[in-house]
């Protein structure tokens, strides 16, 4: 369902990976990241977005997100709060994809996961 070297693989693993104890995990023949076991980022694809992200965001800031058509409702995920982010609808701004990728590993980190990603001698 995915290959290694498929567009914006690479660099969403970099943002992904980059934050403490995180680790990819194939599930449901995509890629996942997780913040020890819980997921909290899929690189996702389908008929209507062929590369796109799906997190979830912070508390209140679904709805806003969602005004955005780069964003979308994702099957599956949409009901727990979830929501996707197409590659393709507009260029990607990475910055972006990192702090919606940092609040989404937000709420599921452990604390001392947290604590090891607001340590101000961690190097960004």
């Amino acid at each position: 369902m995915y290959r290694d070297d498929d567009p914006y693989l690479s660099e969403l693993r970099r943002v992904c990976l980059a934050l403490p104890e995180t680790s990819e995990i194939e599930a449901w023949g995509r890629p996942t990241f997780r913040a020890g076991k819980r997921m909290f980022a899929v690189f996702e694809g389908n008929d209507d977005h062929p590369y796109a992200v799906v997190l979830k965001p912070e508390p209140g800031g679904r709805e806003a997100l969602l005004q955005d058509p780069r964003f979308y409702v994702p099957p599956y995920f949409g009901p727990s709060g979830w929501v996707g982010l197409d590659f393709t609808a507009a260029p990607v701004d990475w910055t972006e994809v990192a702090e919606l990728a940092d609040a989404s590993y937000r709420q599921v980190a452990l604390q001392r996961m947290l604590k090891a990603l607001d340590d101000p001698s961690r190097a960004h």
